[in-house]
């Protein structure tokens, strides 16, 4: 996070991670398209020869509100491939969220879990802990057949205290679920953490309405 109170500016860095081909580009793509187009930055995508990662910008999305904060969201993905380590490691230097994006499909648990703690792994060598970093699972892929049932998911959820969310990426179901609840999630932490709402002061429910209002207005 990087913070000028000069400017009244707040940047944020998001991180999706997860397995190969779990869905984290199309993630990204589907929140590109429900942006505003006069907020978004431009689509980036680095394609390798077996998975893609793909870096994503978002331009500054200025909020009304009575202090006048602009808070600048920055989304990036890794490539899930296991050759790919270094890069992942990388991109999670200064990550301020993590949305882990895994493959719904039982025959891929074990590179879910993998990719896991691959994550927790890069996170150390960064010098960041995973228990204090807010993070929210999507297990997306939902419209395969050979998936974990809804119930297990559900006992997933109540085992831990990460938020979890179901998704369709391709069809868009559930990605801006995943992304506005990162968001929030990160904006409780560092408001905790740094009192952001009393120095700027801005509601956090406010920013999130706000949020909420822009993609629902360019996902329909």
């Amino acid at each position: 996070m990087q913070i000028d109170f000069e400017k009244r500016e707040i940047q944020l860095k998001l991180v999706y991670y997860g397995p190969a081909l779990s869905g984290k580009t199309t993630n990204l793509v589907h929140i590109h398209r429900c942006s505003a187009p006069s907020s978004r930055g431009r689509l980036m995508t680095l394609e390798t020869r077996d998975d893609r990662t793909l870096f994503f910008d978002l331009l500054p999305m200025s909020f009304e509100t009575q202090s006048g904060i602009t808070i600048a969201i920055k989304l990036f993905t890794v490539p899930g491939q296991v050759i790919h380590e270094a890069t992942r490691r990388l991109v999670l230097q200064g990550a301020d969220a993590v949305a882990f994006i895994a493959d719904s499909q039982v025959s891929e648990t074990i590179n879910n879990r993998d990719a896991f703690l691959d994550l927790k792994r890069n996170l150390r060598k960064n010098g960041l802990d995973l228990r204090g970093m807010p993070l929210v699972i999507q297990f997306n892929k939902r419209d395969l057949p050979n998936v974990r049932p809804d119930t297990e998911v559900e006992m997933l959820a109540a085992q831990g205290k990460e938020p979890v969310y179901m998704a369709v990426a391709t069809r868009g179901d559930g990605v801006v679920e995943t992304f506005l609840g990162l968001l929030e999630l990160t904006w409780e932490r560092l408001n905790a953490w740094h009192d952001l709402e009393g120095k700027f002061d801005v509601s956090g429910a406010m920013l999130m309405e706000s949020l909420r209002r822009q993609f629902l207005l360019h996902c329909e």
